[in-house]
């Protein structure tokens, strides 16, 4: 099977960490990887925005650095359910097809795809809370939503219960939206930065010493609330506690 790796632009820019680390983990589990150069945004942003006819460009692109590969892997929950439920600016060939059918984000490749059962290398002795984020919950489904009722399951939390030394915080609203929602965070300023710091408030208040999450877009919402409202507790992506970090 060979993987190719989508690091998406926010991730290439101010948390790099967190695509290194999603591809030393991809080849530790043995995984042939290769990462395509020239490489941009999947469009998300604009399609988001409602601009979605501007995508185009942005689709087709990544459609023709990605076609080739038998799976798309990403460490991220948002741009994963871009591709796949709405990468549709372009017309829909052979290859935008495959692309979209084939494309996972890191969390749920692990776990469906390749069932790991063991991290040896990983070790993280802190007390973290799960963040799930809205696309990760309630598109592409790798967690069990609170509001419908239905048993629990956590595909993050399974991967997470194999590194030694971790243990979880519950904050007492563990579904609700942080509030980032892309261009919701600028346009409905007042409401995501109340939303977020009551999040990150609820996290640290259970005991969570960092906050873990697939997508650092929420990471970064979340993380410039807990310094504005002096909230002492640290982010990091899943990637990098599976990979080994210790801090």
């Amino acid at each position: 099977m060979k993987i190719g790796l989508f690091i998406p632009c926010y991730i290439d820019a101010f948390y790099p960490n967190a695509g290194i680390a999603t591809l030393e983990l991809l080849e530790k589990l043995g995984q042939d990887v290769e990462y395509p150069m020239n490489q941009t945004c999947c469009g998300q942003p604009m399609a988001n925005s409602g601009c979605n006819k501007d995508a185009a460009a942005a689709e087709a692109l990544f459609v023709k650095n990605f076609a080739k590969y038998d799976v798309i892997v990403m460490p991220s929950g948002s741009c994963t359910h871009h591709v796949r439920d709405n990468f549709d600016a372009i017309e829909q060939t052979d290859e935008v097809r495959h692309v979209r059918e084939n494309t996972f984000e890191l969390v749920e490749f692990l776990h469906d795809v390749l069932k790991v059962e063991d991290f040896p290398w990983a070790e993280f002795p802190h007390k973290v809370g799960l963040h799930n984020s809205c696309g990760t919950l309630r598109a592409l489904r790798t967690a069990s939503m609170s509001e419908l009722g239905e048993p629990f399951f956590s595909k993050p939390m399974d991967l997470l219960n194999k590194v030694k030394g971790i243990s979880f915080a519950t904050p007492k609203r563990p579904d609700e939206c942080c509030g980032f929602g892309g261009t919701f965070s600028v346009t409905e300023e007042a409401v995501s930065a109340k939303m977020g710091t009551d999040k990150v408030r609820d996290h640290h208040q259970a005991g969570a010493e960092y906050i873990v999450s697939a997508d650092t877009s929420c990471m970064m919402h979340q993380q410039g609330c807990a310094e504005r409202a002096g909230v002492p507790i640290r982010f990091i992506h899943i990637a990098e506690i599976l990979n080994g970090a210790r801090e």
